[in-house]
């Protein structure tokens, strides 16, 4: 890393290149932005979301023909973590009237091939349950143990030792498992997750992140307005804004044109955003800290060679940092699984933009705003 140590490179001298290539980027993203819109996780959107893992690798399309037309509208189909992995979404958050009795139909059935002759009947129904009673406790605690090993969502009424009630919670989840266990009879899986969130929630959530990111960056002009100079503060702020709005515009110009980045809004990536703030944030303040400095120590110097002697001397800790940084992320982008990939990804890119906008956006905004000012920049 000596090579960097004697850097001398007017970069100052290149902010117009700089603003040309953010600017072009920035326009795109937000025409993206604008006419296609962002992907929203199941956090923002409401809706189930149920993670199924193959014994065998499957083919989305295969199972997205296999859904398509059980009842349940819309169904979203992704990969999640590998070829026997899969992700289905849809926006409904309980099992529609019209297919609960063919729900109540599939428990029976099972019940019937595993306790053939049996008296039961439905003693208590609900929007998502449904309570059987049978003729005897021993036999309600078979069933109960049975249908439980077999997937069913069951329990007893009671701990009583007389309880003849079996709960057998109804749900999407059950719905779908019981349409691919019959028509990939030959491929078994099992559910490894069901999320369900109400739209008032979803709602909730999506005003809550905003809220977050604007307090973070209003928190950060006002420190930056007492620590340095306004012109700095608001330099770091316009750094932070450009790194947010490229990264979610490339987050809405990837969806559905490059495979394996269908990324989508998430709290976790809302997370990695605020994450990112803070990590550009950190590395301003680093070359913002040496610039006073120079302008300290070289009163009578240009600001314009303060700002470049000040990237020169901080470039060698950036780009340590920043590779070793990514490093860590990278290995969770690739490693880590569909379910950390859009917050791996968010720093990943997050990290190359932000290093870049500490150099050609903050400096150059301080640099820009005294001289269009004629101010001198004293501390």
């Amino acid at each position: 890393m000596r090579f960097v140590d004697n850097l001398n490179i007017d970069f100052l001298s290149k902010r117009k290149t700089a603003y040309v290539i953010s600017v072009s980027i920035l326009i795109l993203g937000i025409l993206s932005l604008l006419l296609r819109g962002v992907e929203l996780g199941i956090d923002f959107k409401g809706g189930t979301q149920i993670g199924l893992k193959f014994e065998n690798p499957v083919e989305i399309s295969g199972i997205r023909a296999n859904l398509d037309n059980i009842g349940l509208g819309n169904i979203e189909v992704k990969t999640f973590g590998g070829e026997t992995g899969i992700l289905v979404r849809t926006e409904l958050q309980d099992i529609p009237a019209d297919i609960f009795p063919k729900v109540i139909s599939a428990i029976e059935r099972s019940i019937e091939r595993n306790f053939s002759g049996i008296q039961k009947n439905i003693v208590d129904s609900t929007i998502n349950s449904v309570t059987i009673r049978f003729e005897s406790a021993d036999i309600a605690n078979q069933v109960n143990s049975k249908l439980f090993e077999a997937g069913f969502q069951t329990s007893l009424a009671t701990r009583e030792t007389e309880n003849l009630d079996v709960v057998f919670r109804v749900s999407i989840a059950d719905w779908i498992e019981e349409n691919l266990r019959e028509k990939l009879a030959d491929n078994k899986f099992e559910i490894l997750k069901e999320e369900i969130v109400g739209p008032k929630i979803g709602s909730e959530l999506k005003q809550d992140a905003i809220i977050a990111v604007v307090l973070a960056l209003i928190v950060i002009l006002v420190y930056l307005g007492f620590r340095f100079k306004f012109a700095f503060a608001v330099g770091a702020v316009a750094a932070l804004f450009h790194d947010v709005m490229i990264t979610l515009g490339v987050f809405s110009l990837l969806y559905g044109i490059v495979p394996g980045l269908n990324l989508e809004i998430s709290v976790s990536v809302v997370a990695a955003f605020l994450t990112l703030v803070g990590y550009s944030i950190n590395d301003t303040v680093v070359v913002f800290d040496r610039v006073r400095e120079n302008v300290k120590i070289h009163k009578t110097a240009p600001l314009e060679q303060n700002i470049n002697a000040a990237i020169n001397k901080t470039m060698r800790r950036t780009i340590v940092t920043s590779v070793t940084t990514l490093f860590v992320v990278s290995v969770l982008l690739f490693f880590g699984g569909e379910v950390l990939r859009g917050f791996a990804f968010t720093l990943f890119f997050g990290i190359l933009v932000g290093t870049y906008s500490s150099i050609f956006v903050a400096s150059s905004f301080v640099f820009e705003y005294a001289k269009s000012r004629k101010m001198k920049i004293e501390f």
